[in-house]
């Protein structure tokens, strides 16, 4: 895996808590087309809406020279905090590189909870280096990708940052098995 360092993007604001008291104004997602997450949060903020693209510094090779380059740490995505009715949903959903507003329609977006916004911010604010990981829910049907036992396949029962406990079944004598495993090794089955 390659080893990543985490930046903010040019001229971005802190997203912590500073506007934690405004009530309506709650964080939301945006899916962009690719590669257009840089040219969506620069209008969204040229409009005075709070944009926030968190990014990770990855090592690339071009023309057989190595260097950092800037990407965004959730690829075709990022976070906006706008009070949203009819006039301000559709100004930002029609901003040139959006695909939708994630939600359910427009008086219904998906609002993300302040603190995953903030941890992400402190990350970002402290330069923390980070690696993509799969999004592993507890219960969720995982194949062991790395290992001696590469391939098996289980049910999640418990996740913790570095172990995990992964069920085995066999349906026809209904009994099962459990067994700790890395939970750095699993993937979404």
């Amino acid at each position: 895996m390659p080893h990543i360092t985490i930046t903010a993007s040019d001229g971005e604001q802190n997203p912590g808590l500073a506007d934690a008291g405004q009530g309506s104004r709650c964080w939301h997602a945006l899916w962009t087309h690719s590669h257009c997450e840089q040219l969506v949060h620069d209008q969204l903020a040229h409009k005075g809406v709070q944009a926030f693209l968190p990014k990770v510094d990855v090592w690339s090779r071009r023309r057989g020279v190595r260097h950092l380059v800037s990407v965004p740490m959730f690829p075709g995505y990022l976070f906006f905090r706008q009070a949203i009715d009819q006039t301000s949903y559709g100004d930002v959903s029609r901003t040139r590189g959006v695909v939708r507003v994630l939600g359910e329609r427009w008086d219904r977006p998906a609002e993300i909870p302040e603190e995953e916004i903030a941890a992400i911010a402190k990350v970002v604010t402290e330069r923390h280096p980070v690696l993509p990981f799969p999004y592993l829910r507890e219960g969720q049907r995982v194949r062991v990708s790395t290992g001696p036992l590469a391939g098996v396949e289980g049910i999640l029962v418990r996740a913790k940052p570095d172990k995990g406990l992964l069920v085995l079944s066999v349906h026809l004598l209904q009994r099962s098995v459990s067994m700790s495993i890395d939970a750095t090794a699993v993937t979404p089955a």
